[in-house]
């Protein structure tokens, strides 16, 4: 049975969902392609095809250009040693061989090999490979211009929308200037005015809107209508128009009519459209920020032990089986099995716990989680794809590339609009001309028809409204980074919360002191505090910072030993002390199965019990806990009012998590659950129908916030997490949560009235500007009114979406 591959293709060329049906259909056509799932956010299209099945790059490329739209082709120079004494032709029909390389030239005089690839399909240590085994000697090449040429593209085409919209925004500032005086005054002589009016729109037009119209000529001539379609017509309607009333009034005086010119709203709606794609690709680098952070905690170097040697290496070098040592302060590269060492390793990024975990040998090692103490040697058992880390960065990948788009409403609404406002006008043009009623008084029609039908109302539908909405967001500490989910906040049924550092503060604080042997509890928290004094556990420095409220005094110990995964022994004051946890005290002899019982309803309650023995007596016990948020409670009991389902997600034990869930009221409880197996939640309440919103803060949490169909992050937690959420909390105060969905539905509201008025504003004026009436009640609207009513519809739409600001949270 063959088995399916899947590809990543970067895409060239894509403005709006259409584009996505489009490419998705041109993929589908290439013989071999099975399935084809194309997402405009990331730019990319995931192809599967059989693994035996041979697929033509070229003919991918053919079939997308023959739509418009291109693959995105990586160039990069390395410097290879011997070039010059190689063959030049056999190199480049070596490298022609390897899939997604689509062009090779060797300079035998600079010893340079250029490549233009395909960087989601090559590999960049596979082509040293084949040189090193051709017998070239050293490679060198940059390789933050192969890893960042991606981001490098994304900026390119950031600061050139941005550019084009400053010189258009300057330009239609002083084109407004003229509005106003010719609104009020009307001046009888407009002649020289409207001259320069002409030379200030020009350049907004054929620079500034020049990628709408480059998209609405290649959508005309593969026969398919988008938003494109829809600004082109109606900037290109008006300075058309506009054109001929300014070089030729004739036109329109031999009908009566005094010429006007639109230069105003060829420009406004130019440049408002460029401001939304601006901050349209602004957001679009923010979506790979995650993948990049995730990367970065995995290093590039490590230190390989073979015969009895520290060797430091490339990370690629190392291979399953290789033993490797992780000194404290370093990360930890690669999972794998802990053969020697003894200390405490973070894996908070991973899994969500707040505590550090003692490693002995026999444990489990997670690439990417930090070594905070002690030193180890780590057997390698799995690398590259198969890494934990690896996986989460997959699975982000793929959550990522499911994200649903707002802006296919306005894409389907515009394939029909369009056609049928296209057909109305050339309907009327031709009813006019063949009465008899000459060639002017049917253009007039024809271009009030398209002047009336302006599509800049539904282009700032979305965009006004997400602007105005993400400011008010912004001031009250709220980042709506991925608005394309506002959408989806009306319809939220089933809301995930992580526990650490979601719900609670994710710091342990001193929750109660007991003690034994007729100690007090002044006495007892002095001792362990004064030995915890120069700790740089968690634990001890949350008994320290208790201590030091209670205005205790501490002492310094005459002798401090650390034992790594048990506690601390400590002479002080002339008498040993034992501070840890019972492995410690059993391990000296002291007898505490008088306590069992007791540690174990500690643990079950939610709480770690810290373990003081003295002179062979177990005399107190301090239990530390992750303290709940005060705002809590109340913004669960909002939720539940709201009738929306709760659960808790954690990567936590068992017994914390249980016993946060009962003091909150949260009946659902997944616990001690890997990060992969929480996106796998996610997408298991997600199949079962519910629309889904998951809260968190950690890396561990990552997959699960971009599978979540809205993904909320708590401001204190990751900038993983934060990355790869929709929404951030900036302020980590959970009733900012209930302030974003109500701020999201009520801008998921506005952008639907948005579209509602921006078309009954249009088509109501549409029989008129066609001129339906006229033969019966002589009324006939003249394209000065056509654009008022155009102008209208984009005041009440701008108007509408500025009620967002005057919004009570």
């Amino acid at each position: 049975m063959k088995k399916d591959q899947y590809l990543e293709l970067p895409i060239v060329g894509m403005t709006c969902a259409a584009c996505v049906k489009r490419v998705s259909d041109l993929l589908l056509k290439v013989p071999g392609i099975k399935e084809a799932k194309v997402n405009l956010i990331t730019e990319r299209a995931t192809i599967k095809i059989e693994e035996e099945t041979l697929v033509d790059l070229k003919e991918i490329v053919k079939k997308l250009q023959s739509g418009g739209y291109d693959l995105r082709i990586q160039k990069l120079n390395l410097h290879v040693e011997g070039l010059s004494l190689g063959d030049p032709l056999k190199l480049e029909k070596e490298f022609l061989k390897i899939f997604g390389i689509t062009k090779v030239s060797v300079n035998p005089a600079t010893e340079i090999l250029s490549l233009e690839y395909v960087p989601t399909l090559v590999e960049i240590d596979n082509l040293k490979k084949i040189l090193e085994k051709l017998g070239y000697g050293e490679i060198k090449f940059s390789e933050e211009e192969a890893e960042t040429y991606e981001e490098m593209v994304q900026i390119r085409e950031y600061e050139d929308l941005k550019r084009r919209f400053l010189i258009s925004a300057i330009l239609t500032g002083i084109i407004l200037l003229d509005m106003i005086t010719h609104f009020f005054y009307h001046l009888s002589d407009r002649a020289f005015l409207n001259y320069f009016l002409f030379f200030l729109t020009t350049p907004v037009v054929f620079y500034g809107g020049s990628r709408f119209f480059r998209a609405f000529f290649r959508g005309i001539r593969h026969l398919s209508l988008d938003m494109n379609t829809l600004i082109a017509l109606g900037t290109g309607s008006a300075y058309v128009y506009s054109v001929v009333a300014t070089f030729f009034p004739s036109v329109f005086l031999s009908i009566g009519q005094r010429p006007a010119v639109y230069y105003e709203t060829a420009a406004i709606i130019i440049t408002l459209i460029l401001f939304g794609r601006m901050l349209e690709t602004k957001a679009r680098r923010k979506t790979t920020e995650a993948i990049r952070k995730l990367a970065s905690l995995q290093p590039k170097r490590t230190i390989l032990w073979r015969e009895g040697q520290e060797l430091e290496v490339e990370l690629k070098e190392v291979q399953v089986g290789d033993v490797i040592v992780v000194k404290p302060g370093e990360r930890i590269p690669l999972d794998g099995l802990i053969l020697e060492g003894f200390g405490q390793v973070d894996e908070s990024v991973i899994t969500g716990e707040s505590f550090p975990v003692d490693k002995k040998p026999g444990d489990k090692a997670i690439g990417g989680t930090l070594n905070l103490t002690g030193s180890f040697k780590i057997k390698v058992t799995q690398i590259g794809k198969d890494t934990v880390l690896s996986n989460i960065i997959k699975l982000v990948k793929e959550a990522q590339a499911t994200k649903p788009s707002i802006q296919r409403l306005a894409d389907r609404i515009a394939s029909v609009f369009v056609p049928i406002v296209m057909a109305i006008g050339i309907f009327s043009f031709l009813a006019w001309f063949f009465s008899d009623y000459g060639l002017t008084f049917a253009l007039m029609n024809f271009i009030s028809v398209l002047m009336v039908a302006c599509p800049c109302a539904l282009g700032l539908a979305t965009p006004t409204a997400i602007a105005v909405s993400t400011g008010k967001a912004a001031e009250l500490g709220i980042l709506i980074k991925n608005p394309e989910v506002l959408e989806m906040a009306n319809k939220i049924n089933y809301l995930i919360f992580d526990k650490t550092g979601t719900l609670t503060y994710g710091k342990p604080e001193v929750v109660k002191i007991y003690t034994f042997n007729k100690s007090s509890e002044e006495e007892i928290l002095r001792i362990i505090a004064s030995v915890e004094k120069n700790s740089e556990h968690p634990l001890g420095k949350a008994i320290v910072e208790y201590a030091k409220q209670k205005n205790i005094a501490l002492t310094q110990p005459e002798e401090w030993y650390y034992l790594p995964g048990k506690g601390i022994v400590a002479k002080f004051e002339g008498k040993e002390i034992l501070v840890g946890n019972s492995f410690l005290m059993e391990e000296v002899g002291i007898d505490i199965k008088d306590s069992l019982k007791f540690l174990k309803e500690i643990s079950q309650k939610g709480e770690t019990p810290v373990l003081v023995g003295m002179e062979n007596k177990l005399i107190g016990v301090v239990t530390l806990a992750d303290k709940i948020k005060e705002e809590a409670w109340e913004v669960i009991e909002e939720l539940k009012r709201k009738k929306i389902k709760l659960s808790l997600l954690t990567g936590d034990n068992f017994w914390a998590a249980k016993a946060l869930a009962l003091k909150l009221g949260i009946e659902d409880i997944w616990a001690e659950v890997l990060p992969e197996d929480k996106a796998h939640k996610v997408e298991e309440i997600k199949r079962e129908g519910y629309t889904v919103a998951m809260v968190g803060d950690g890396v561990n949490d990552a997959p699960a916030l971009a599978t979540a169909h809205l993904g909320i992050a708590i401001g204190s937690g990751t900038e993983v997490a934060s990355a790869t959420a929709d929404i951030i909390l900036i302020k980590s105060n959970l009733k900012d949560l209930l302030k974003t969905l109500k701020l999201s539905i009520r801008t998921y509201q506005i952008i639907k009235q948005n579209f509602f008025w921006a078309f009954f504003y249009n088509i109501l004026l549409i029989p008129i500007a066609a001129g339906l009436f006229y033969p019966f009640f002589g009324i006939l609207l003249k394209p000065v009114f056509a654009s008022a009513a155009m102008a209208f519809s984009s005041l009440f739409v701008l108007t509408n979406s500025l009620r967002i600001k005057r919004l009570k949270l």
